[in-house]
């Protein structure tokens, strides 16, 4: 098993075929769908916890993005409109309309370029992207976060060490993440590209999703982590007041709140999800 596998949905998980992508799904519970995207360099994993807290209620749906988990390459690079494009894909083969989407990250950002599209019941987004103008000093952010994860590619000796710190002290610190967190650190090498094509993605003008974000009609919920150094959401503010129906929650943490809080977060789920 290759390290990223355990990131990911669990062994055994179904494996759906999109856009000539073989994507690893797994669902568990019973319920309207939710559907939850993961962040870059993460997996289906990290949405156990909010499974087990929702299962009774929901039929949590988690899906390996693609070189992610024990999902199959993808042709293309990771970035918002890919996934939404394969997710609209693999909704539609699971005949699921109109889910609650849980999106992290460059989850989030897919999860809202699929909702400009595609009707959803609502929106969970977590720490997402494309919430800012990408200028000259978010391209130059994001090129240093490429050239890192580039190091990592070529072999950096010291590339593991930092990538440990980094999700240890800034990315998810909190103790509830731990497990999860241990195995991200652990598949920092073989995921180095992936991030590394990501984030030179991020620093494109096309990573602003804005004007989408102001268009959807769906309500959202924001669950933000607190301590977000990579993506405050003092910067995210002004995208977010220009929006139509959205409410923020701010949670201790550095990136994931359903990791991080996830009894807090699972309360906070359920009360967004009853008034839909």
């Amino acid at each position: 098993m290759s390290r990223r596998e355990a990131v990911g949905v669990p062994a055994g998980s179904m494996m759906m075929v999109v856009d000539g992508v073989s994507l690893a799904v797994a669902r568990e519970g019973q319920g309207p769908p939710v559907v939850c995207l993961h962040a870059i360099g993460h997996g289906g994993g990290d949405f156990v916890p909010l499974a087990q807290r929702i299962g009774d209620r929901f039929e949590v749906i988690r899906i390996d993005w693609p070189g992610h988990g024990r999902s199959g390459e993808d042709r293309t690079g990771p970035s918002p409109a890919r996934y939404a494009q394969l997710l609209a894909g693999l909704l539609d083969q699971l005949s699921l309309a109109r889910p609650i989407l849980v999106g992290c990250s460059i989850g989030g950002a897919a999860a809202m370029t699929f909702a400009r599209d595609h009707a959803v019941a609502g929106l969970v987004l977590c720490d997402p992207g494309g919430l800012v103008e990408v200028d000259a000093t978010v391209a130059r952010f994001c090129g240093l976060f490429a050239a890192f994860f580039r190091a990592g590619e070529r072999g950096a000796w010291w590339y593991g060490a930092a990538y440990g710190a980094y999700y240890r002290w800034l990315v998810l610190p909190a103790r509830a993440a731990r497990v999860q967190r241990r195995r991200i650190i652990a598949a920092g090498r073989e995921m180095a590209g992936q991030l590394r094509r990501a984030w030179e993605g991020f620093g494109r003008p096309g990573a602003d999703l804005r004007a989408v974000a102001a268009a959807l009609d769906a309500p959202v919920w924001f669950a933000w982590a607190r301590d977000d150094r990579v993506i405050p959401l003092s910067r995210c503010r002004p995208a977010i007041k220009a929006m139509k129906h959205a409410q923020v929650t701010v949670f201790p943490g550095g990136h994931a709140a359903f990791l991080e809080q996830p009894d807090a977060f699972a309360a906070g789920f359920r009360a967004f999800a009853a008034r839909l």
